[in-house]
């Protein structure tokens, strides 16, 4: 036994820093009292999810390796990346709230006199190895050193593309504090963040920070950096309340019925930040289409007629075999079909979503290679999508009302459940 435990204290030895740290101690325990935990592992709303690709590796690779396909999962030309994020952001915003989305899904958000900052990745790759991974495909907008305080650092889950350690190794120097889902702070703890820092939530828990109240909603997602995925750090979605403005981050998640719950008790929002990218058909669980994008988008504010959407989690990492620009051309479609306001800035361009100059144009165009069948078509067909599942939503809610609350609501049956991993 003794060697077995040498063995294995060896290989811990050699494991990359960047996986960071399981959870133990009273940290372990908070997460195993977690209504969200069961069976050993935190639990999806909407039960079971598809982790890993569906369908035959060999489907897969034929996918992902396809000659025709591949060179459409990247720019063509030099992303447009904001020149005067630094300039812009010295000065204070004149609605109360300004959004700067510096890629992917780091988002500064200044709010009612503070600053957060949601998944801030400021490193090269979303890998634990500096010479392996998805690369970016276009630079950070500005330094980290340049980007002055925060005042908190908010995490989504503990994922490479939401989750850095060489921005939180810089960051842990500072006197910012960090809101994080439960079990997330372990990894932080391991690279240098203090525990007196750390406010750490399961779903439905908030804290307060500086007047502005983080709350911890639920996402339909996983975890996991290491080579064994214990599913012990949970994911989440934020609502982040100010004394004039509030606002919601999703993280990763796959579409479900909880949009509505989490609009309905805080909403509506000054603008939500969906995620739109990095989905597919061999992961349809974790990860929302843009058409599913404006659908969360619409329950979370309860209409079209509430603030703008921005979307993330895209044009920074090719992370999926979808082409680059489809992120963007299909949100902008979904947009219009529905009349929503979606908001399009180049990475680094700030906006007020409460102010009269929201960023509309799609910018990516200029370094994108068309759709196949062009961009009339790739519209019509985002249209469509997002209109069929209005319509469906509608005829839903029509059946529930007509039902006069006499038993289940069509369409609202359990989900099929679908096993994990």
């Amino acid at each position: 036994m003794a060697g077995f435990r040498t063995l294995s204290s060896g290989l811990r030895a050699l494991q990359p820093g960047a996986f960071g740290a399981d959870p133990s101690g009273e940290r372990l325990a908070r997460i195993r009292t977690s209504p969200h935990f069961e069976d050993g592992v935190f639990q999806n709303p909407g039960g079971p999810a598809r982790t890993r690709p569906s369908g035959s590796t060999l489907d897969f690779a034929k996918v992902f390796f396809d000659k025709d396909t591949r060179p459409r999962r990247t720019p063509k030309g030099t992303v447009p990346v904001h020149s005067t994020t630094l300039a812009d952001i010295a000065r204070p915003p004149a609605t109360g709230l300004r959004l700067t989305w510096m890629g992917h899904s780091s988002v500064l958000a200044e709010i009612d006199g503070r600053r957060v900052l949601f998944d801030p990745v400021w490193g090269e790759r979303c890998s634990p190895f500096s010479f392996a991974g998805p690369k970016r495909l276009h630079p950070v907008p500005l330094p980290l050193a340049a980007l002055g305080p925060v005042d908190v650092v908010v995490i989504s889950h503990d994922h490479y593309d939401h989750l850095d350690m060489p921005t939180i190794k810089a960051l842990a120097g500072t006197d910012t504090l960090f809101a994080v889902p439960l079990g997330v702070g372990a990894h932080l703890e391991h690279w240098g963040v203090s525990a007196d820092r750390l406010r750490e939530l399961d779903w439905h828990e908030a804290t307060e920070i500086g007047g502005l109240t983080l709350t911890a909603t639920p996402a339909r997602h996983f975890c996991g950096r290491g080579l064994r995925n214990t599913q012990h750090t949970l994911w989440a979605s934020w609502v982040l309340a100010g004394e004039e403005h509030r606002i919601y981050h999703s993280g990763d998640t796959g579409y479900f019925d909880g949009f509505k719950e989490i609009g309905a008790e805080h909403g509506p929002f000054d603008a939500t930040m969906i995620q739109i990218g990095a989905y597919s058909d061999f992961w349809p669980d974790i990860h929302m289409t843009p058409e599913e994008g404006m659908r969360a988008h619409l329950d979370l504010q309860g209409g079209p007629e509430h603030g703008p959407m921005l979307p993330i989690h895209w044009a920074t990492f090719n992370l999926a075999t979808h082409p680059w620009a489809d992120p963007g051309e299909g949100t902008l479609a979904a947009a219009r079909a529905v009349g929503a306001g979606v908001a399009l800035p180049r990475p680094g361009e700030p906006f007020e979503p409460t102010g009269e100059n929201v960023p509309s144009e799609p910018w990516w165009r200029g370094v994108a290679l068309a759709p196949a069948g062009g961009r009339q078509a790739a519209e019509a067909l985002a249209g469509a999508g997002i209109k069929t599942a209005s319509d469906a939503a509608a005829v839903a809610q029509a059946d529930t009302v007509s039902d006069g609350g006499r038993g289940a609501a069509k369409g609202t049956e359990d989900p099929e459940t679908l096993p994990a991993g």
